[in-house]
């Protein structure tokens, strides 16, 4: 299904002529100048809280979408970590388990890189990446498993502990993925930065449609900026698995 926030650029086209027609329709108006005789102090009133409203609302959006962002990046640290310590504890368990064990810890860190480099043009693989990942968690937690119940100990309880962070780590690296900025907080947003075009166009003396196009302007490249960032994999500022690609070529060096 198509997501027009997992795509900035749609979304910076459209915001963009919305807003340059709202500013059109508001210029547009009957009996504008009329109504604005003698009113143009109140006016000035209204369009400048209004306008303090839409950058405040932009600036706390934009806020909620770096936490997003740092919270993605953070996770795949913890990830990274959790990933390499279950690889080390493997030697706490039997030679033939370890070797098991750090085979598939080998696959399973192949397959959380490809999930990170999945783009939006490329979802549907997504789905293949997410079943082989569930089969070797699986796998994996049977490898760690049938040894700790045969020979319960603390030495194996730490091979069996790690193996459940690293377990746990995909699971809040999936959250982290799918907590986005709401809908209705890019709805308010919108209607505000729409109502603002309108009344500048509402409001204007001697209009050019240069000036009146550099609020739509502004306003989309911050809408652009937002969704950039709020989107995992439509976007060009994106979380790269640094610590997963260092493990990687730390577990395989040649």
């Amino acid at each position: 299904m198509f997501d027009l926030l997992n795509y900035p650029l749609v979304i910076f086209v459209i915001s963009l002529l919305v807003m340059w027609l709202a500013s059109q329709l508001g210029l547009a108006l009957p009996r504008r100048k009329e109504n604005l005789e003698g009113a143009r102090e109140d006016f000035g009133i209204i369009l400048g809280a209004t306008l303090t409203l839409l950058g405040l609302i932009i600036g706390f959006t934009f806020s909620m979408a770096i936490a997003r962002y740092d919270q993605r990046k953070n996770l795949e640290e913890e990830e990274a970590n959790a990933i390499g310590t279950e690889y080390v504890r493997a030697d706490l368990l039997p030679p033939a388990e370890a070797a098991k064990v750090r085979s598939l810890l080998e696959q399973y860190l192949d397959e959380r890189l490809a999930y990170y480099a999945v783009k939006n043009i490329h979802i549907s693989a997504l789905s293949a990446i997410n079943a082989e990942t569930a089969q070797l968690q699986d796998e994996l937690w049977k490898a760690v498993a049938v040894p700790g119940i045969a020979n319960p100990n603390q030495v194996t309880a730490l091979a069996v502990s790690g193996m459940n962070d690293v377990l746990n780590s995909q699971g809040y690296t999936q959250a982290a993925w799918w907590n986005r900025i709401p809908v209705a907080a890019w709805v308010l947003m919108a209607s505000i930065a729409i109502l603002c075009n309108l009344l500048i166009g509402y409001g204007a003396h001697q209009p050019r449609k240069n000036l009146l196009l550099v609020l739509p302007l502004l306003v989309a490249l911050s809408f652009l900026l937002i969704a950039d960032i709020d989107s995992p994999r439509g976007g060009v500022i994106r979380v790269k698995p640094m610590n997963l690609v260092s493990l990687s070529q730390s577990m395989r060096p040649h």
